[in-house]
Order: C-alpha cells, then structure tokens, then sequence
C-alpha cells in the first residue's frame, strides 16, 4: 500500500537546535565515516536523546536521496518512535510491524521491528540503518550489520553485552551522566539504602546471576516494607517498581493496592489493550496510577519524565547494566513538572554492590566496547555491610567519588601546587580560594570566629585537610595567619561538613 502518492519531502524539518554534546557526537560519527568505520556505536546515557541522534542521523542520509531504516528491539517502542519522527517533521516514514496501517514498503525511511524483520526474513533496502538499543543483539540484525554495504549506527546507554566490538569498530561517548547532570538534562539520583533480602548462599544460574526463583521467594518476605518505606520516604511521586518476576510484581502490586496505592503491572502478561491504556494514564501528570510495577518491560526506552522514584526489588550480583537501565527510567529531568531530583528505593542491594562500577560509568562512561562487557561479567559479593557516605557532604553511598557533591579523594585538583605557583583550589566546578594558602587563611578565620581558643589551631587543621586531602605545610602556623573574607563558596562547604558530621554522631 502507498500512503504517499507524492515524493516525500525531507526539507521541511523541525529538529530542535541539538546541544553542543549531540553536535559533537555527529561530528564524530561522520570523522567516524572518514576514518574507515562502517559501523559504529553511539553510547548516550538516559536523557542523552538517543532517538533525536537516530533520526538525525536518518535524516541527514534522506537530504542526500539515500534509503535509512531506525531499528527498533521491542515492538511496544515502534509507535512511540513514529510519534518521535512526526513530531520533528519526518512524516514521511513508513512502518514495519505486522498489520501496522502504516506499512509502506515504498517510503525511504523505515521504522521497523526487528522481530518482524526475522520472521519475514527480509530487510529493506537501506544505505544506513540506525538501531536502538544495540548492546540487545537480535541475530537478525548482527548478522545483517556484518555483511550490509549499508553504514550501521548502534545506539545505547549501556553497551555491555558481548561481542559488540566485533559489530562496532569504533565507540563514540555523547555524554556522561555527570555532565547531563550539570546541564540539567538529568536530575540528581538520591538513593536510600533500604531492608533488602539476603541472598547470602541463593542459587544461582550457569551466568552467575541468581535465579528468578530464589530472588523471588527471598523478596517476597520483604514486600511490606517495600510499601510501608515507600510510603514513608516515596513522598506519594509517580514511581516504577522493579520486581524479580511477574508472581513477585503481581504481589507487590497487590499489596500496594491494599495499602491504598493504585498500583498496576506492566509485565509480558498484560495484554496490548490494556498495556496502551495503562501507558495512556500513567504519562498523565496527574495519573490516578501512582505505582508501575514490571520486571524488565520498563527498563528500556520507556520514557516518562515525571516519574519521580524509583524502587529496586529485583536483586542482581552480575548485571551492571540492567540495574542502570532500571535506575535510569527515573532521572530524566522534567522543568514543566519542577522535577528536582530521583528517589531510589534500593530494596535489592544493588546500588552497594554496584557502586564502584556504576560511579566510573557516571563520571567517564567507557572507554572501550570490551570495558562495558568485562563490567557485566563480574560478581558482586558484597551483601552485609553498611554504605559509607561521603566525607564532604554525607551523600550515601560514596566509593571513591560522590555522585552529589563531586567530592574526590585525593583529586587532583587539590594536589599540592609547586613551589611559587598560585594554583586555584577547586572542588568540582567550585572555587573555594585562590591559591590553598588563601584557603588556609579562610580555615583559620572561621575557626577563630566557630572554635574555643584552645581548638582552633586544631580545627584549621582538620578543615583544611578535610577540603583538600593534605595535611597544611608545617610552615603555616596558625598564630602568624591573618583573618580574611571567608568565600562563600568555602562557607557552604564547611556548613556540610557540619551536618554530615552531625549525621555521623547520630548515626552512632
């Protein structure tokens, strides 16, 4: 059937101005193109506009009179991505999904299902072919990458899976996490290490990750609390709920129900009607659904900005990238609703057992294909300790670098400087002093003005080898330093310093 008896026009566009990090992510994939690489793979966190890229992507082939086909892994994706390609004004694009009435094997931009693709056993004719979510490797599509003339772009937030480097031969990072945090693309993820099962001595399968059953029965013991902690600390936000398996998610389901919460599942039993009806009123700001409950349907590119929390039930030891891709459903930004921050529930011990690994990615995403397949090979056996909180701000949990203060240890920034050397000493993005012995005259005033004369000498110390990591020179003697105008950028700090102290004698 043809839907378009005229020529497609793809002049007429309306693509919002990309950020300065999707326009560099371009350009390298078109110096990607220059260097000899026909197949490349794009890694952009959540928010990053993945599917922007994709059709952008498409887009600039179409101008040329070329054929492009965007890839999608899940059929339930197939509309939204259409609704994606109207909205910048590529209507004129066809579809490849059983019976979908926009089937149009004429037009040269396809959105197509993968699944449809290998049942039908045919690709379209495509000089480019974006696909979604790469690091899940449909045969259909992996075998066709490797043997196309045509340039295929992987598009993923977290290529992990195995194998990619074989696919892909050159990697392009968007953007962290950190830097879309920054930009306000993201918003800040606060978790709350919450009762969790044990999964000491759990079975496990032949990968290593333990079983559905075992993560099941032992998360069923805990499923009060899960509702009763969010409803202390959910503050009621619309919120996804990641349960082991479809019995465990029908359960919390229930019991949030029982508590007063309309809560529903969206899980591979839901049937499609009501699957679209459920996504219908849960994308409602003001959903009477206040809790989405699924395994592993929502993970990936389901998209609802105002989702606020996030609760984790679904306890993993190997799978970076699943607990990143369930983490992630929470953190896009929403200005039209003053989304602020994300709420994680972690009812799974996943943010402490994750929390090196996830803290490298937040900060530098990867620097290779084969990096992101070793992280999701590893076990993760720590289960029964305390997450430590950051020395600066108490951010918990904190490994090496804080995911809310951006405090490091030891950072660079605050290394010694050389002899002579007027060096400005930072904290994250934050001037605290000109120079660490103007920061050392700060210290001494404000503990001078907040300390009893027997402890202040001692206090300046602290405070300075708290903020950068070292001890004062020995030469700087507290007695001879004058007092200066303290920053307020230093105030603020010592004013965490302080309450992160205070949470500490609390907590003991």
């Amino acid at each position: 059937m043809n839907l378009f008896h005229d020529s497609p026009n793809y002049e007429s566009t309306s693509f919002p101005d990309p950020r300065p990090f999707q326009k560099t992510a371009h350009e390298a994939l078109r110096q990607g193109f220059r260097d000899g690489h026909k197949n490349q793979l794009i890694m952009a966190p959540t928010g990053a506009g993945k599917s922007y890229l994709g059709h952008r992507i498409a887009h600039e082939a179409l101008l040329k009179g070329k054929k492009a086909v965007f890839v999608c892994d899940r059929e339930a994706l197939i509309d939204q991505t259409s609704e994606t390609a109207d909205e910048y004004g590529l209507s004129a694009h066809a579809i490849i999904k059983a019976d979908h009435w926009r089937r149009d094997t004429s037009m040269p931009y396809q959105i197509a299902s993968i699944q449809t693709i290998m049942k039908r056993e045919f690709w379209p004719k495509a000089d480019v072919i974006v696909i979604d979510e790469a690091h899940t490797q449909y045969k259909g599509w992996v075998d066709h990458a490797m043997n196309t003339d045509a340039a295929c772009i992987g598009l993923s937030a977290t290529p992990f899976s195995k194998g990619l480097g074989k696919i892909f031969t050159n990697l392009i990072n968007a953007a962290t996490m950190d830097e879309l945090t920054n930009q306000g693309i993201l918003v800040p993820m606060h978790p709350l290490t919450c009762v969790r099962p044990d999964m000491t001595g759990a079975p496990t399968k032949a990968s290593g990750e333990w079983t559905d059953k075992a993560a099941e029965e032992r998360g069923m013991g805990i499923i009060g609390d899960v509702v009763s902690e969010w409803l202390k600390y959910g503050e009621g936000r619309k919120t996804i709920v990641f349960g082991s398996t479809i019995r465990h998610c029908e359960e919390l389901a229930r019991q949030f129900i029982d508590a007063g919460v309309m809560a529903a599942t969206y899980t591979t039993n839901t049937k499609k009607a009501e699957r679209d009806q459920l996504l219908a009123e849960f994308k409602k700001h003001d959903s009477l659904v206040r809790v989405l409950i699924s395994v592993e349907a929502l993970a990936k590119g389901f998209d609802v900005k105002d989702v606020g929390c996030v609760v984790d039930c679904r306890p993993l030891r190997k799978s970076l990238s699943t607990a990143i891709q369930m983490w992630g459903r929470g953190l896009r930004s929403s200005k039209e609703t003053g989304k602020q921050d994300c709420i994680l529930l972690d009812h799974s011990g996943n943010i402490l057992r994750f929390l090196e690994d996830y803290e490298e990615i937040y900060f530098h995403g990867l620097s290779a294909l084969d990096m992101g397949e070793k992280l999701d090979k590893v076990i993760r056996d720590k289960e029964d300790y305390e997450p430590k909180g950051c020395p600066s701000c108490g951010y918990k949990p904190f490994s090496k670098r804080c995911m809310s203060c951006g405090y490091e240890h030891q950072a660079p920034a605050m290394d010694a400087a050389e002899a002579g050397e007027m060096k400005a000493v930072m904290l994250g993005k934050k001037k605290l002093a000109d120079d660490r012995r103007h920061l050392w005259e700060q210290v001494c005033t404000y503990a001078r003005g907040h300390s009893a004369p027997e402890k202040q000498a001692g206090r300046a110390w602290h405070l300075f080898k708290d903020m950068t990591g070292t001890a004062p020179p020995s030469d700087w003697k507290f007695v001879n330093t004058p007092n200066v105008e303290i920053t307020r950028n230093v105030q603020n700090k010592i004013r965490s310093m302080n309450i992160a102290y205070v949470k500490a004698r609390k907590a003991a």
